[in-house]
């Protein structure tokens, strides 16, 4: 079955009571059970709903997994990643990575005694220096948010799987629309189903995808006992936006190719970060794992300065100033302050993060009066 079949069809039927083609919103917190653990396959809406059971298949087949669960947020789908380890453990993750990741694994999970390196994946041999007995998982962002780096999972894996090592790939950026890491080695795929997948910027939700039996019982374990779980209209909502990725997808492509290449031209703009470009950092990687370069990039302006960045970032009609990404509308942010406010400013500067970068979502509007849009804000 071809993606374009598979999103709108995989995983997922019609209502065997009624016909409904659309997977009913089950809106309820118990089941009735026939007898004492003599039930229908549900028991308590924590542990399972209907709805939420049609999404996780569809979200397993799309990724071309086994295994899906879905998590309340993305944060909540990488909380339950990192309760996979104990104590003394350690992980490798991606340097140029997002603020919220950033923030969980730093404030919360370091004073519980795990330990976080921050490489820069671009080589993947950086991360063989890190790795020891401890190392239980490597954290790997790709393209990365919001420097657009570009990691070779392929590679990554290979490494990983010498040294058993569990591969855990964000893949929002990219979406399956575009790559699957789980064909390239990983061991369980992230999203930020918020984003992308969810794609008109009305639900919060996470999930995570695998092809190990061990795994989905150790992470369904995890979201079964914290009950970090969507209700069901979120789950139904996610459905409804994954039978669109691919036409959404196609034309945030479109779109970001024709922006990324009008602001490379723009003779107020200094660089451009988008993989699509034959310079940019490990494009020839981008080329072999991903089927497209998305609609999401970043650039920074030739005047440095915070100022001439919050002027563009404040003149703009159609790119509406906000948080998160991946919706149908094109959204302009600002990392330092933003997305990325719980990094560290001498973190985010080492890893490249300037203060003046801006980070563009590009919607699927027409691309003609998005780039109207960016003219006047940098004029």
């Amino acid at each position: 079955m071809k993606l374009a079949t598979k999103l709108i069809h995989a995983g997922v039927f019609p209502d065997p009571t009624t016909g409904a083609i659309m997977t009913p919103i089950f809106q309820t917190s118990t089941y009735v059970q026939e007898a004492p653990a003599v039930h229908k396959g549900y028991e308590y809406a924590r542990s399972q709903n209907p709805t939420r059971t049609q999404l996780e298949a569809a979200l397993a087949a799309i990724e071309n997994g086994k295994h899906g669960l879905s998590f309340s947020s993305g944060v909540a789908a990488t909380d339950a990643v990192i309760k996979l380890l104990a104590p003394g453990d350690e992980v490798i993750c991606t340097n140029d990575m997002y603020g919220g990741s950033y923030r969980l694994f730093s404030k919360v999970f370091e004073k519980f005694g795990i330990k976080f390196h921050y490489v820069n994946m671009q080589d993947a041999e950086n991360i063989r220096p890190y790795i020891n007995a401890n190392t239980k998982l490597l954290w790997v962002e790709t393209p990365t948010n919001p420097l657009m780096n570009i990691c070779d999972i392929a590679a990554l894996s290979a490494i990983a799987k010498q040294h058993s090592i569990i591969l855990c790939v964000d893949n929002t950026f990219a979406t399956p629309y575009l790559q699957n890491p789980l064909d390239l080695g990983a061991d369980i795929v992230m999203h930020s189903v918020t984003k992308y997948l969810g794609g008109h910027s009305d639900v919060i939700q996470g999930a995570l995808v695998m092809n190990s039996d061990a795994l989905r019982e150790q992470l369904y374990f995890i979201q079964k006992s914290c009950g970090a779980v969507p209700g069901p209209f979120d789950c139904f909502l996610v459905l409804r936006g994954i039978k669109t990725l691919h036409v959404r997808m196609q034309r945030h492509c479109e779109n970001g190719e024709k922006i990324a290449h009008y602001l490379k031209a723009h003779p107020k703009v200094k660089k451009v970060y988008w993989s699509g470009f034959e310079e940019h950092p490990n494009h020839v990687i981008a080329k072999k794992q991903m089927r497209g370069f998305g609609g999401m990039m970043s650039f920074e302006l030739k005047d440095e300065s915070v100022e001439a960045a919050k002027k563009v970032l404040s003149s703009t009609h159609l790119f509406a100033l906000a948080e998160s990404l991946g919706g149908v509308e094109s959204l302009i942010n600002h990392p330092a302050t933003m997305t990325h406010a719980s990094i560290p400013r001498e973190e985010r500067l080492k890893n490249g993060l300037s203060d003046s970068l801006i980070r563009l979502s590009v919607g699927i509007e027409d691309v003609d009066d998005l780039i109207a849009d960016l003219a006047q804000a940098l004029g």
